[in-house]
């Protein structure tokens, strides 16, 4: 028995999506810029599945980009809104995925601009106070990166608060929803969201598939030449089946949402309990109490020999979950976000995330493996 429990790196595909996909592989392979039937069909095909994505975010269908990744998408809002919008100052978090983090140092270094980061907790939980404080600061042109879900400890941020401040001093919100996207209602009109990214693998979706959405308001400039492709916002030919396989687990995972999501909480609360009951000081990463995704659990454990091998040990019992540490020319250390929540050093992090796939049985043999290993 082989047990995943590391869907926030990645989920397996819902079978209903690999069905759609192999479809639109073998049947309408054509090439969507080309004018005959075939090409037609497959551009039909990607414009049907924009309106799926858009109306998940209650975006227009022209503020729907599609990419190959988050990372892409990422990538494209924060570099082209200091090419093309004037931003003078981009406001971030530390515990930001390291795409946008690297982003940000590239502009810092290249671009001259300003890079501030707001103060969090030892929770991960933004300080709202202190970002209203450094926007009231400046008029110089801004944009707020902050995520939706924090991908390591699962603490969210509250995106309408967030988007009622970035409005108040006139700045531009950028939100990296990659961990929340179908899990949770996002309207970015509501919300005052003004560019958001998501990834389809993350959702039961096929991997080099992603979104992104520019509000037309603040419409960017191509990230990628070379062609005249998503309306001439990012070249290449695109990828019919991965497109129709995100848009087809948007639809399972919208129509299945309350029901997965309480299947989710039952699944995390059991674990908490199971975990809780073997006395081992055990701790959990992140917001546990007010904001936070359900499907990730980062338990803390306290320091052992036995605990700095947990992760591998799991690996070998049959049991795929994820550490929260680094390993740089054979140093293991915590991560950057475990380093921005002050995590002690000497105990070790283990990452747990479920999905509708995951079973109590599951967690029934984790518990027993960690009571072994422990």
């Amino acid at each position: 028995m082989r047990i995943y429990l590391d869907n926030a790196a990645t989920t397996p595909m819902h079978p209903e999506v690999i069905s759609a996909m192999m479809s639109v592989m073998s049947e309408d392979y054509g090439n969507p810029s080309s004018i005959h039937r075939h090409g037609r069909t497959a551009k039909s095909i990607i414009e049907q599945a924009r309106k799926t994505c858009a109306k998940l975010v209650n975006a227009s269908i022209g503020e729907v980009f599609f990419t190959g990744s988050a990372t892409e998408a990422n990538n494209m809002v924060l570099k082209n809104a200091v090419q093309d919008l004037g931003v003078k100052r981009i406001i971030s978090s530390p515990t930001e995925h390291p795409c946008v983090l690297e982003s940000l140092d590239f502009l810092k270094e290249h671009r001259d601009t300003e890079i501030m980061m707001v103060n969090i907790d030892g929770q991960g939980n933004i300080d709202l106070v202190y970002l209203e404080a450094i926007l009231s600061d400046s008029e110089s042109k801004t944009l707020v990166s902050i995520m939706h879900a924090n991908n390591e400890i699962g603490t969210m941020s509250e995106p309408h608060l967030i988007g009622e401040i970035c409005k108040k001093y006139n700045a531009l919100y950028h939100c990296d929803a990659v961990q929340t996207i179908t899990k949770y209602p996002i309207d970015v009109q509501a919300m005052g969201i003004h560019f958001l990214s998501g990834s389809a693998h993350k959702f039961h979706g096929p991997k080099g598939c992603g979104l992104v959405f520019i509000s037309n308001d603040h419409m960017l400039s191509p990230f990628i030449h070379g062609g005249a492709q998503e309306r001439n916002m990012r070249a290449g030919t695109e990828n019919v089946a991965g497109i129709v396989g995100m848009a087809k687990a948007i639809e399972i995972a919208t129509n299945h949402r309350e029901q997965t999501l309480t299947h989710i909480k039952e699944l995390r609360a059991y674990i908490k309990d199971k975990l809780n009951a073997l006395n081992y000081d055990i701790q959990y990463n992140g917001n546990q109490s007010k904001a936070y995704a359900d499907h990730i659990l980062s338990v803390s454990f306290p320091p052992s020999p036995k605990a700095d091998m947990l992760v591998m040990n799991l690996d070998i019992a049959g049991i795929s979950a994820s550490s929260a540490s680094a390993c740089s020319a054979g140093i293991e250390e915590d991560s950057h976000v475990m380093k921005a929540i002050q995590h002690p050093s000497d105990r070790k992090t283990i990452r747990f995330s479920f999905s509708a796939f995951n079973t109590l049985d599951e967690l029934d043999f984790l518990v027993e493996k960690i009571k072994g290993m422990s």
